[in-house]
């Protein structure tokens, strides 16, 4: 299996590589800058003493009185008494003394540091450069023995000085500051190498807290939360993760309890639908009765039950089109006060319902739904509440309108109240009681939020059920 680094290796490794390719780039820039700056002394300093040299021996030989003594002698002399010091001497002219021959693009010296006669060879293009220029000129010669430098300057006209300085003591300098500068690299890079460590680990650490956390969360933990410190960018990962898992919790729990509410749904429905077919079973064979007597009452029983059939397939069918999303919305302009009058008429005839209004009661909704809620909330008051039952509806406020049902009941129990727009929700002594299919308020609470608005209970004394509704665009005005 090929090896993958994790985070922790990644991150060492990159904190000692850049570090040890910092020190390195920077002991090579240090080395080179000292290196170049002790030759340039070293050459300089090579420079100055040939051109001392130089000056002194022409003036030698210019002051010398002794007949017998050439140009080269009185500079043999002189440089002899320079001790420690590598030189040589070419001579090109007869009347300075012994001439130097050339061979192989070499002039043989006539005096040096080992000899007076042929001690030393110069190149000819070395020697022919300096002559008549009073310049300085240096070069490496090639030695088997060590490194040397090279310094040539004419003293007079055809005779030339070339001085030579061992540069081991030079190299021997800078390869202890190379020896230095690699000690110090590797100091850097060990010292990298434990930052680079307790650097990863400092990440890792958060890094590492968020992957359990994530671990424990997947497994069922909901509660799980990162701890959250300082304000980089490990701590935004931990915010980050806590309001997932914030967000994730509550959709869990949302769906925890549409599964506890389809599981009742379906009881329910199961309840609801066994009740009118087993009266419309019994119904039927009672038909086949000889008795015409109980032929009716069957009949009326079975109308009776198909009627009530026909509104829960209605209502479940009309629940099924909120959660598909397909509820059609038709609005138009709709006289509130017109519409509690209309819903009373259809949900109890026979009582006697006031509707108090105030302010304007003309809004812009699908006056179908609207009719649906208030009719609901109509029917729930006469079926589950009291008389008086009172409809106001409240047009003061200018974006929305109010229809308020209350009546003079017992009101909704402490345990009931939280639920009791969600579907097939009754109270224990509705169930059994009424035909209805606990759909009534669920149905009138989504047609609440179609519009835009809300649906709320209040209560005991009485309860007290208020639509609120936005007033909308006109359909001529949109």
């Amino acid at each position: 299996m090929k090896w993958r680094p994790g985070l922790r290796e990644s991150i060492a490794f990159t904190v000692v590589l850049m570090t040890v390719a910092a020190t390195v780039a920077m002991g090579f820039v240090a080395y080179e800058i000292q290196a170049g700056s002790a030759r340039h002394r070293f050459v300089e300093s090579a420079r100055a003493g040939i051109l001392a040299d130089a000056q002194q021996a022409y003036d030698r030989t210019r002051d010398s009185r002794d007949p017998a003594s050439s140009k080269v002698d009185e500079v043999a002399k002189f440089m002899t008494g320079r001790i420690g010091l590598t030189w040589a001497v070419v001579n090109l002219h007869g009347t300075a003394g012994p001439v130097s021959p050339a061979e192989g693009g070499q002039y043989v010296a006539v005096a040096s540091t080992n000899s007076r006669a042929f001690g030393q060879d110069l190149p000819v293009a070395v020697i022919d450069s300096v002559r008549g220029t009073q310049a300085v000129i240096t070069y490496t010669p090639d030695t088997p023995d060590s490194p040397q430098l090279a310094v040539v300057r004419e003293i007079s006209t055809d005779l030339v000085l070339a001085e030579f300085y061992d540069l081991r003591p030079l190299e021997d300098e800078l390869s202890l500051l190379r020896k230095r500068l690699a000690l110090v690299g590797t100091g850097v890079a060990a010292v990298a190498a434990l930052l680079g460590v307790l650097a990863a680990r400092g990440i890792q650490r958060p890094v590492r807290a968020a992957a359990d956390a994530a671990q424990r969360f997947g497994a069922g933990e909901l509660g799980t939360r990162v701890p959250v410190r300082g304000n980089d960018e490990l701590a935004g990962l931990a915010g980050a993760f806590n309001a997932m898992a914030q967000r994730l919790g509550e959709s869990i729990d949302q769906l925890r309890m549409k599964e506890q509410q389809q599981r009742r749904f379906v009881a329910d429905v199961a309840h609801d639908l066994r009740t009118p077919l087993a009266s419309m079973i019994a119904a039927t064979e009672s038909l086949h009765s000889t008795d015409a007597g109980d032929r009716e009452r069957s009949a009326e029983l079975l109308g009776t039950q198909v009627r009530r059939l026909s509104r829960l397939v209605e209502d479940l069918l009309e629940m099924s089109r909120f959660d598909a999303g397909a509820a059609d919305f038709r609005p138009e302009t709709v006289d509130l006060e017109a519409l509690a009058h209309d819903a009373i008429a259809l949900s109890a005839p026979d009582l006697e319902i006031p509707v108090r209004v105030s302010g304007d009661a003309v809004i812009t909704g699908d006056p179908r739904r609207l009719h649906t809620i208030v009719r609901n909330l109509v029917t729930n008051a006469v079926r589950h509440g009291a008389p008086p039952v009172v409809v106001t509806v409240d047009g003061t406020a200018p974006g929305h309108a109010r229809v308020l049902v209350a009546d003079s009941g017992p009101g909704l129990p402490p345990d009931l109240a939280p639920f009791v727009f969600d579907r097939f929700v009754r109270g224990d002594r509705a169930r059994g009681e009424t035909e209805g299919s606990g759909l009534g308020l669920a149905i009138a609470h989504e047609n609440a939020v179609l519009h835009g608005g809300r649906l709320e209970v209040t209560g005991p004394p009485g309860t007290v059920f208020v639509l609120t509704v936005p007033r909308g665009t006109p359909p001529d005005e949109v």
